[in-house]
């Protein structure tokens, strides 16, 4: 860990740098193979649960009851495999059953309660209408899109529209990723699901509004120097940031995990599965896309400017006459500048404080002649 901390300073201090605004092309080569993916899943179809397509929902409160025997006699009774069954904290299990069955809720009942022994009224039945998922998708549809915009207008008032497109291009990566993977692994999206993604974009645009207002900071009277580009700038407040970003991120999955793998993984807790699927994928993917996708694409708009074209060049220059000087010097055989100073400064100081000194010890004694 102290090493780690060490890296950190010396990161901080522009001791050990990482090229990630250089490197942007193959950052970009990841992403897009990554949202190809997550793209080919979405095409393939989301699983949405009750809540968005309509179904009924049976709670079962039969001691003893296990999940295995509960799906082998909703199957049977479907004649397929549709049907969703968890178990509840409260030890019962609830049998989720999509609209398109076409199945009235009474005869799902009598025949479940015969197949698992246990009386009609321990069943409880809960219809969703098609017409109330289609509600709740439109205003989730709608939540994300204002948040969208807002956090537009934010970051094109807070720091400029360059940032605002790059943190929003950095947010739309995050979802379709998640989305994605959703669709790969096919679990089911509910409203904890929907929870899960709006968690994710604000963690993933907290995350670029720190690295963005270190870069901000960087940048400040960069146009009256030339000794380094905006781009490297931008690199140096990346790498400033970096184990923050890496702790943070790591802070922020462990507990997520334990949701993901022991609640949900271990213990069958559907709920837990919906909300910490999301916030895990999202979470990864906020922090890769603040480091390789945001800052990266905010330097590279930036660099469009003229006056930071112009920079560019003033810094080309300099390092280009700094080169021939520097093979000049070699050509001629002459020593290092770097090392001369270095040792005419060491000369200085022994000769400004031991010549005084010794002109002071001398004077108004006897020079020792009689």
């Amino acid at each position: 860990m102290s090493r780690f901390s060490n890296l950190g300073h010396r990161l901080y201090q522009g001791e050990v740098s990482f090229d990630f605004v250089g490197r942007r092309k193959l950052w970009y080569s990841i992403s897009a193979v990554i949202v190809l993916v997550a793209a080919l899943g979405l095409a393939l179809g989301l699983k949405l649960g009750i809540e968005f397509e309509g179904g009924s929902v049976y709670t079962i409160t039969k001691p003893g009851l296990t999940v295995s025997q509960a799906k082998t006699a909703a199957d049977d009774i479907l004649k397929d495999t549709s049907a969703l069954v968890q178990s509840t904290d409260k030890g019962a299990v609830k049998i989720q059953v999509s609209a398109e069955e076409q199945l009235p809720a009474a005869t799902f009942i009598a025949e479940l309660s015969k197949d698992l022994n246990v009386q009609a009224n321990e069943i409880n039945a809960q219809v969703v209408g098609p017409s109330w998922g289609e509600e709740i998708s439109k205003k989730a549809l709608l939540g994300l899109v204002i948040f969208m915009v807002l956090v537009t207008i934010y970051l094109a008032i807070a720091f400029e529209w360059r940032m605002a497109i790059a943190a929003l291009v950095a947010l739309i990566h995050d979802l379709l990723i998640t989305i994605g993977v959703y669709a790969l692994v096919g679990f089911e999206v509910t409203p904890g699901t929907v929870i899960g993604f709006l968690t994710i974009l604000g963690y993933s645009l907290y995350d670029t509004v720190v690295v963005f207002d270190t870069v901000k900071e960087n940048a400040k009277g960069i146009t009256r120097q030339n000794k380094r580009t905006f781009s490297e700038a931008a690199n140096a407040g990346l790498n400033q940031t970096l184990v923050r970003s890496i702790n943070t991120t790591v802070v922020a999955l462990l507990p997520v995990a334990a949701l993901l793998f022991i609640g949900g993984g271990l213990f069958g807790a559907g709920t837990l599965n919906d909300i910490s699927l999301a916030l895990f994928i999202g979470l990864a993917a906020g922090a890769y896309s603040s480091i390789c996708v945001a800052t990266p694409l905010y330097a590279q708009l930036k660099e469009m400017q003229p006056e930071m074209k112009a920079l560019a060049k003033k810094v080309a220059a300099r390092r280009a006459a700094d080169a021939k000087a520097e093979a000049d010097r070699i050509a001629a055989g002459e020593p290092d500048p770097a090392e001369g100073d270095e040792a005419d400064g060491s000369a200085g100081i022994v000769g400004s404080r031991n010549q005084p000194v010794s002109r002071s010890r001398t004077k108004g004694r006897p020079s020792g002649k009689h």
